[in-house]
């Protein structure tokens, strides 16, 4: 059993999906404190429901993100929280926190980094053209999204996709992935050996791939 901080900064559904699982029994981790820098979220709202303790930090009320992130670190501590969650927080993590806890803050990103890091990026890849997308799950170093990742997984882009539709897509994995990561972490699997994360005792994925768009004429 792991204990968790979750920050979050808006409607919360990866939230909603760690809970989801905690509370199926799938996940052998217990939510110690939500926090969110911006009040009314709805994800506050999913922790109450769920008698789950939250509070609000507005980072507004600090000068310097070192001292907002010393804030966050004082309430994660008092929870006795030991791997802290980035669900959809949109703040930049300072080494405040990071030295805190090395190698135990986890976020999601919608996109197969180190491709297409930062914000917004389902319309950069429908731009782009690419024909596959996806989302990672990394520990957070002090880069822009470039920890070591964890666990990704693919989907499909379509000709006809909107940066909402691929959205959507991504976001059913988004659900998935990041439980599974957490469950890793909880079974004391991973090991973090320079920029690799190896999931110790896991099978190999199955040596298969997708094609996209889908190759029929050569099939045999």
């Amino acid at each position: 059993m792991v204990n968790l901080g979750v920050l979050v900064s808006g409607s919360g559904s990866n939230l909603q999906a760690i809970i989801d699982n905690i509370e199926a029994g799938r996940l052998d981790a217990q939510i110690k404190i939500v926090i969110s820098n911006v009040p009314g979220v709805y994800a506050l709202e999913r922790a109450r429901t769920h008698a789950i303790p939250s509070m609000v930090i507005s980072h507004k009320e600090y000068k310097k993100r070192e001292d907002f992130d010393q804030k966050l670190l004082e309430v994660l501590k008092t929870h006795e929280v030991e791997l802290v969650i980035l669900a959809g927080f949109m703040r930049i993590v300072t080494p405040v926190l990071l030295r805190a806890f090395p190698m135990r803050v986890m976020n999601i990103h919608p996109a197969l980094l180190p491709s297409f890091p930062g914000t917004h990026v389902w319309q950069t890849e429908v731009d782009y053209g690419v024909k596959f997308a996806g989302c990672t799950v990394h520990f957070v170093d002090e880069g822009p999204d470039t920890g070591p990742i964890i666990i990704q997984a693919v989907v499909p882009v379509y000709d006809d996709d909107t940066a909402d539709t691929l959205n959507a897509r991504i976001l059913k994995q988004e659900h998935k992935i990041f439980s599974q990561a957490i469950q890793l972490y909880a079974e004391g699997r991973l090991k973090v050996q320079g920029r690799r994360v190896l999931a110790e005792g896991i099978p190999q994925a199955p040596d298969s791939f997708m094609i996209n768009p889908p190759v029929t004429i050569f099939e045999r």
